[in-house]
């Protein structure tokens, strides 16, 4: 099978670009990556080269591309079942979807105000309204999904659902929004995984440097 290549953005900051990179890492799929930079304020033309939405991640695979990070991953659950992206069991693999799709649609509030940023030391900031009901929501699906499986991850192995939310893992971490045993538990759960050690100790050999506004 031919291997796909996954182009991806700052390893510091791109949320977007984390979610199917870990996917793939954490599940031992092997692809080539490409890391273009932002270049702000005029944007990067390398990217907007090779990405139809004119935006990262986009996995290539042959001729076709795969753009947004959630397409990308289920394409990847598709292409390598062996894998386990997605659980086994229908109804869990339907839950997952739609903790996935939840994680992609929502959450606006923490988004907005709460940046990823793997190098930023951690310190609260004055939080807008909607950041708290984000978070609360946020923990209850984890403590729901964590009592179904019995963990350590989502869905007992790691998968779809925890790569979704890994860029949360971050900003909870730095901005520090949580103080609860069991989201604090889940959370050193993924920061210990080989995949997140990887992309996090790429990130802080980064140079690039970017405005929270801008990201």
């Amino acid at each position: 099978m031919e291997r796909p290549t996954l182009y991806i953005a700052n390893k510091n900051y791109s949320s977007w670009s984390f979610r199917p990179w870990i996917a793939l890492t954490g599940v031992g799929i092997d692809f080539e990556e490409v890391l273009i930079p932002f270049d702000y304020p005029g944007g990067n033309c390398d990217i907007k080269a090779i990405s139809p939405s004119g935006n990262v991640p986009v996995l290539q695979h042959g001729a076709l591309k795969i753009w947004e990070s959630l397409a990308i991953i289920e394409y990847a659950a598709e292409l390598y079942p062996e894998a386990c992206l997605l659980p086994r069991d229908r109804a869990a693999r339907a839950l997952a979807r739609s903790v996935s799709m939840e994680m992609l649609s929502g959450f606006r509030a923490l988004r907005g105000a709460c940046p990823m940023n793997i190098r930023r030391p951690r310190a609260r900031i004055v939080l807008p309204d909607g950041v708290d009901a984000d978070v609360r929501r946020i923990e209850t699906i984890w403590r729901d999904l964590l009592e179904k499986s019995g963990g350590p991850f989502l869905f007992g192995a790691f998968g779809a659902a925890d790569a979704m939310f890994a860029p949360v893992v971050n900003r909870f971490d730095i901005y520090d929004l949580v103080h609860r045993d069991d989201t604090l538990a889940y959370m050193r759960t993924m920061k210990a995984h080989p995949a997140w050690r990887k992309w996090e100790d790429a990130a802080r050999a980064e140079r690039w440097i970017v405005a929270e506004d801008e990201v």
